[in-house]
């Protein structure tokens, strides 16, 4: 009997949720920084064997939302609790286990299996760690508890075990040599994003978006020209640098993960534009893929 079901992973931001997305899926499809608010869009990475298809759904970060932008990754989040066949809850030993109550009380109300994984226990003891679980269970009664290390690879085998006992019955949703349901522009704007949260401070990260103009590949390259809007113009001027040197090493980090993504060699392009308060506007986020349902 084949099983097949959607796993959708959700949790606070700086969890750890991304990378224990790319550990499950066993592709690197969720990018993974140190910055709260990394993945804005939900992304599904899928692991197929003979007789399973898992359809892992990353979301951002839960949060009370400031503007528009972060409405829609509330969305994304919220949606994933709608169509789990199993839902995996991340935390991890730092954050408080009452922080975001209301979207606690959404979970504590499914009728599907959750599973609680405490992440990060590298960093705790295991006095602080039975506390820290009581005060889940009572949260969270019907969840399975897991104590997990994302970064050291600790007891992901034992969650995907799980998992796998977990789902349903069920012919694959996708197609077996299918590992995402996203295009391979989706991961141009990602991989450039990255890179824009790792080398830039402040808020200037959040105020990026990355649009791909143009995705040539033939069977040994791929030209790729892409814009980074940017909502101020000191902003455009802090992504270029001075005599363009910081977008020039942006691009860069870039083209080297994309031609390991890819496996092809990669002749990217980037331009800096600026698109005033697109954070904030209905029209620009629905044109940048943003869900404001």
């Amino acid at each position: 009997m084949h099983k097949a079901g959607f796993v959708n992973i959700v949790g606070n931001p700086n969890v750890g949720k991304s990378t224990l997305m790319n550990l499950l899926v066993g592709e690197r499809i969720s990018i993974a920084t140190f910055k709260a608010q990394t993945t804005r869009h939900r992304i599904m990475g899928i692991l197929n064997t003979e007789d399973t298809q898992i359809v892992f759904s990353d979301t951002p970060g839960v949060l009370k939302p400031n503007y528009k932008l972060q409405e829609s990754m509330l969305n994304f989040s919220e949606s994933a609790l709608t169509d789990a066949d199993v839902l995996l809850y991340v935390t991890d030993v730092v954050e408080k286990p009452d922080k975001n109550s209301d979207f606690l009380e959404k979970v504590a109300r499914m009728q599907v299996p959750v599973l609680l994984l405490i992440n990060k226990i590298d960093l705790s003891n295991q006095g602080d760690l039975a506390t820290l679980v009581e005060e889940w269970h009572e949260l969270l009664p019907k969840a399975e508890i897991v104590p997990i290390s994302a970064a050291n690879k600790f007891n992901v085998d034992a969650v995907l075990r799980r998992v796998r006992e977990l789902l349903p019955d069920s012919p694959p949703y996708f197609g077996k040599d299918q590992w995402t349901d996203k295009p391979a522009r989706f991961f141009v704007t990602e991989i450039i994003r990255e890179k824009i949260l790792l080398y830039y401070d402040k808020e200037i990260p959040y105020s990026v978006e990355v649009v791909v103009e143009q995705f040539k590949e033939d069977d040994k390259s791929i030209r790729i020209s892409a814009v980074i809007y940017v909502e101020r113009d000191s902003q455009k001027g802090i992504i270029i640098g001075k005599e363009g040197r910081a977008l020039k090493k942006v691009a860069t980090e870039a083209r080297r993960s994309l031609e390991k993504f890819f496996g092809k060699s990669i002749y990217l392009q980037t331009f800096v534009k600026v698109d005033k308060d697109w954070r904030n506007s209905d029209r620009e986020l629905r044109s940048f893929g943003y869900n404001l349902e």
